[in-house]
């Protein structure tokens, strides 16, 4: 029997004007599988699916947070009920 994916949904806040390159940069990271603008607080919302938990923390902080463009972070990391 396979692992199971984790699934996160990442909000994300945008310095003014950077939204599309960082909509664009994050279409580019093989763990992000979807990407949406948004209107509220966040600018955007990413869906990650990863494996383990390294694998996430590796996406999130060593990928997500550099993007240039990037202020703020929050992830909702989904679970079964």
């Amino acid at each position: 029997m396979g692992e199971q994916m984790s699934t996160a949904f990442v909000l994300i806040k945008t310095a003014p004007q950077r939204e599309l390159d960082v909509y664009l940069t994050l279409l580019n990271l093989e763990s992000v599988t979807e990407t949406h603008v948004s209107y509220g607080e966040y600018d955007l919302v990413a869906r990650i699916d990863f494996e383990d938990e390294k694998e996430m923390a590796r996406t999130l902080i060593g990928q997500m947070r550099s993007i240039e463009g990037v202020i703020r972070t929050e992830t909702l990391i989904a679970v079964e009920v």
